[in-house]
Parts: C-alpha cells; sequence; structure tokens
C-alpha cells in the first residue's frame, strides 16, 4: 500500500508538472471549480470560486407590481418545463410593473447567478456609450488603435463594430465542452488579456456572423483602454446605478485585480437583468434620463448582415407571433426577452437549456416561455405558438442526434 501511494503520488505530481510545462494548467482549475463539484459544464453559482470585482448599485428603484400581480398562476406547460430544464427565475414584466414573478430550487428575488452570455449584451451597451462620450470615434474604430498586436495584415482591418456584431475572422473555437478549447482556457486561465492578444484573425473581419466569445472580451479590453476604467466601474456608473440595481452585482475575473470576462459571468438576479430590457425597450431612457442614445438602441437591434438576421449588435433578435422580438441570452438558458409592440418583458434564469438545431438559431425553450407567456395574459390561444410539447433536455437532444 505504501509503494502504491507513492506511486500514485508520483503520478500525479508528473501529470500537474506537465500541464505546466504544456502551459495548460488552467485544466487544474477546471476540475477544482467543475468536476469536483458533480458538474460537466459552467453552472449558475459558479462564480463563488472565481476572484470577482464589484459592479456598484446606487440608490435601489424596486420595480411596481402589477394591480394583477401573480393572481395567474403558471401554465401545466410552463411548470413542467421549469422543472424539466431546471428554471430557478421566471418574470413576466408588463407595462414596467412585475406581472408574474416565480422562482425555484431554493433561489429568490436578490439570489445572484451567472449570466453566462447575456454580458454581452452589458458590453456592447457599454461600447456604444463610449462613442456616444467621444471615447471610442465610431463603430469604424480599428482594434489596432489600442493594441498593436491587431495592426497588421487582416487584423489591422478588425473594428469594435465587427467585435459587437460577431464578424471578426477571429481563429476561436467555440467549444465549452473541449478541456483544450480556448474557450475553456479563458473561462479558467489567468492571463486572459495575454490569451487575447495571441488570437490571430485568420479571415477578412466584417465580412460574414460567427459568434465567437473572444469578440465580446476583446471589445472589453478596448472599452476598458478608452475610457481608463475597469469595465465594472464603468456599467456601474452608466447604466447599473442609474438604473437603480436593487443589488451589487459581481463581475468574474481571470485573476484578483484582473481583468473582466466580458463575454460572461456577470453575477446579479432576474429583477436586476430585467433593468436592460426596461431600458432598451425604452430606447435607452431611463424615466427622464437618456442613459443611451436611441440609435445605439436601434442598432444594437438590428441585423448587421441580411443572411444572418438572428443577431444585430451584442444581441439576439427574433420575429415570432408577428412580432419582433429581442434578447439578451446565455449559456444554460438565460434570458431576458424583449417584446417592444406589447410593452412584455421576459426573464428566465435557470440550469438547462432547450433544444437547439441547426435549422433554428432559437432553443425551443424560448418559444415555449413567450408562448406561456402570452396565454397566461390572454394574448394567444391554446392552441396558438409553438405546439404543447415541453422543451428538450440536452439528454434527449442527443437522443435524437440533434444538437445542443
Amino acid at each position: 500500500m505504501k509503494k502504491f501511494l507513492l506511486w500514485l503520488v508520483g503520478l500525479l505530481t508528473a501529470i500537474v508538472i506537465l500541464l505546466y510545462i504544456f502551459d495548460v494548467d488552467y485544466l487544474l482549475k477546471a476540475v477544482r471549480v467543475v468536476y469536483l463539484h458533480g458538474k460537466t459544464t459552467a453552472y449558475l453559482d459558479d462564480y463563488t470560486h472565481f476572484d470577482n470585482r464589484t459592479v456598484k448599485k446606487g440608490t435601489g428603484q424596486p420595480w411596481a407590481t402589477h394591480k394583477n400581480y401573480n393572481k395567474v398562476k403558471a401554465s401545466q406547460r410552463l411548470e413542467d418545463t421549469h422543472k424539466e430544464l431546471g428554471t430557478v427565475a421566471y418574470l413576466i414584466i408588463k407595462n414596467d410593473s412585475i406581472w408574474h414573478e416565480s422562482y425555484y430550487d431554493g433561489y429568490g428575488k436578490d439570489s445572484k447567478s451567472n449570466s453566462f452570455s447575456m454580458a454581452k449584451t452589458i458590453v456592447t451597451a457599454a461600447m456604444f456609450k463610449a462613442i456616444e462620450e467621444g471615447k471610442i470615434k465610431s463603430l469604424n474604430q480599428k482594434v489596432g488603435d489600442y493594441f498593436t498586436e491587431f495592426s497588421k495584415g487582416l487584423a489591422s482591418k478588425l473594428t469594435v463594430g465587427d467585435l459587437s456584431s460577431m464578424s471578426t475572422g477571429l481563429d476561436w473555437g467555440e467549444q465549452y465542452s473541449s478541456a483544450f478549447s480556448i474557450t475553456t482556457r479563458a473561462y479558467f486561465g489567468d492571463h486572459l488579456e495575454e490569451t487575447m492578444l495571441k488570437v490571430p484573425v485568420i479571415r477578412e473581419p466584417g465580412k460574414e456572423f460567427e459568434y465567437v466569445s473572444g469578440a465580446t472580451e476583446l471589445l472589453a479590453m478596448v472599452i476598458t483602454k478608452a475610457t481608463g476604467e475597469t469595465l465594472s466601474d464603468y456599467v456601474a456608473e452608466k447604466f447599473w446605478q442609474p438604473m437603480g440595481a436593487e443589488n451589487d452585482a459581481l463581475w468574474q475575473l481571470d485573476h484578483e485585480n484582473g481583468i473582466e470576462k466580458a463575454y460572461c459571468c456577470f453575477a446579479s438576479n432576474a429583477r436586476d437583468f430585467a433593468r436592460f430590457g426596461k431600458l432598451f425597450k425604452h430606447n435607452g431612457k431611463w424615466n427622464n434620463q437618456q442613459l443611451l442614445d436611441s440609435t445605439a438602441v436601434a442598432t444594437m437591434v438590428t441585423p448587421k448582415f441580411a443572411d444572418s438576421p438572428q443577431y444585430g449588435y451584442g444581441t439576439w433578435l427574433n420575429t415570432y407571433l408577428g412580432r419582433k422580438m429581442y434578447y439578451l441570452r446565455g449559456h444554460l438558458g438565460q434570458f431576458v426577452i424583449v417584446i417592444p409592440e406589447d410593452d412584455i418583458i421576459i426573464v428566465r434564469l435557470g440550469h438547462t437549456k432547450g433544444l437547439q438545431t441547426d435549422t433554428d438559431p432559437h432553443s425551443n425553450d424560448f418559444y415555449v416561455y413567450v408562448d406561456e407567456a402570452y396565454k397566461m395574459m390572454g394574448l394567444l390561444k391554446p392552441n396558438e405558438g409553438k405546439g404543447n410539447g415541453l422543451a428538450l433536455t440536452k439528454e434527449e437532444a442527443e437522443a435524437q442526434g440533434t444538437k445542443k
């Protein structure tokens, strides 16, 4: 037994040494944060295992509650989907008042959870604010003006607008389940800026849509240089505080006092996430204050490419039920859905996302959350919408051989 233990210790030591030699020591943190907690991917409360920077609140502005607040129970289809996919929060906001609110799995109105890629919309809003303030010239400002690593070859054509619209030509693999993908390195590594400055541009920027998280990370680095503030402080000053967030938020860092993992990892709660939906629904105005120019919001919710109508600038787009909708979206099914025509905001936070195929850029649980909200409010007949089936789970999707 003693020999076995010595052999085991020696083997583990050798593995750790090899991880450092081959510059993949971030895998040690991935194992500690994910697998040792019984998970297989990033999860809602993993922010507690990382360094964070506080996005400070100001004077809180509580949401109004609708006169019909929670008078209509969630439909059976909606409750079944919540159970199947592990929803932790579901809100319907009508006319800027909370009409329906449900929490599950021990979460409540002040519980923090990881935004994942909903943060990308927040970063784009910060970019447009920096343009409005003249700290970034325009959407055509070159990334190479801030980082010389992007001043030669194809990289010299890369603009902040390309970063926001996901048309970068970056050599980036958006694989969340691969231990050796650059996305995994960015998530668990502690030298994020160094990682980003080594990413090459291999296709001409500005030509086609390709969703890559590295685009938003690089955009945040530009914003930080242009404003002279941390991303967290800038977002707090320009949005979080004037929008009256009732809780501080947390933004994960690559290491203590490092840079924000800007493409994800903004930890907050459903009510405060919804404030961005309200801001965009009112074309950048909060109460009587114009926090973001209305033309910026209009640009965010307009596709850059005709053949990629599902994405604007940092924002997902959909036309459904004859209405234009746009939304913040994150890993595992985080949503803030805005439907301006009907003055509705829908927020869903949870552990699992529904099925997403190659034929529809929107996962099928998106339609469930919209359909059932409309049926509960009497705006949709029981037989209308995308049908009465549940959103498929990851396991069911894999069983059918379709993509998640």
